[in-house]
């Protein structure tokens, strides 16, 4: 078998197909394309999950009237469990709360909100109170790629004043590739895969492909 560098001189020496570059092009945006589709899917599912749980802990409460300490109790156990896992820290427990109670809709988290990564939701969470103005954000959001610091600039400047209508166009499933960082299916929490992966992923190098970022699908 031929060593790394022996392959590397009879490549040097060797002329490649003149078509090598244009596949070469075309191989990476479909690889970005592919990890952009991947990742969009694992945030869904995490964020449907948050939801999900936020909805037994509300009804729970309500029923048998849980208190903080079984909260604390019921994050300690689920970290026991699931050690390697972020997220399910008792601050984070009372994010999901919030957020099954701001969108009791299972349908519209389904087709808007869960399209959008876990810290996104939380900011709209903190900053914005209006149920309305939420779904506004949560739109744009998708309409426009926002990178989570971008989202919290637009809602400290007021954007939904200024913008007027709701934003509806749902046709983009990826996020365009001018609009920054989005997602990072390498650095998700349900999955727990290693940081260095994130090395597969070179945005200067292939600027014409799909970026994707930091997910930031738990808080804490």
């Amino acid at each position: 078998m031929r060593s790394g560098n022996e392959s590397n001189r009879l490549t040097k020496r060797s002329s490649l197909p003149g078509s090598y570059p244009a596949l070469l092009r075309e191989l990476k945006q479909r690889i970005q394309q592919s990890q952009a589709r991947a990742s969009i899917s694992v945030n869904r599912e995490l964020v449907l999950l948050y939801w999900h749980i936020g909805q037994d802990i509300l009804v729970r409460q309500g029923r048998e009237h849980w208190g903080a300490k079984v909260i604390d109790r019921l994050a300690a156990d689920l970290k026991e469990a699931f050690s390697k896992i972020k997220g399910f820290s008792p601050r984070n427990l009372k994010y999901m709360r919030a957020f099954a109670e701001a969108w009791p809709d299972e349908e519209f988290v389904q087709q808007a909100v869960a399209q959008i990564p876990w810290g996104h939701n939380v900011r709209i969470l903190d900053y914005v109170k209006d149920p309305s103005h939420r779904e506004w954000y949560i739109r744009a959001t998708l309409e426009h790629g926002w990178s989570r610091d971008v989202l919290v600039h637009q809602i400290e400047r007021g954007l939904h004043r200024r913008a007027g209508a709701v934003v509806t166009n749902f046709e983009r499933t990826l996020p365009p590739p001018q609009s920054g960082d989005f997602f990072n299916v390498f650095n998700h929490p349900l999955l727990n895969l290693p940081n260095a992966t994130t090395g597969l992923i070179n945005k200067s190098s292939q600027p014409n492909a799909p970026r994707i970022i930091q997910n930031s699908a738990s808080t804490c």
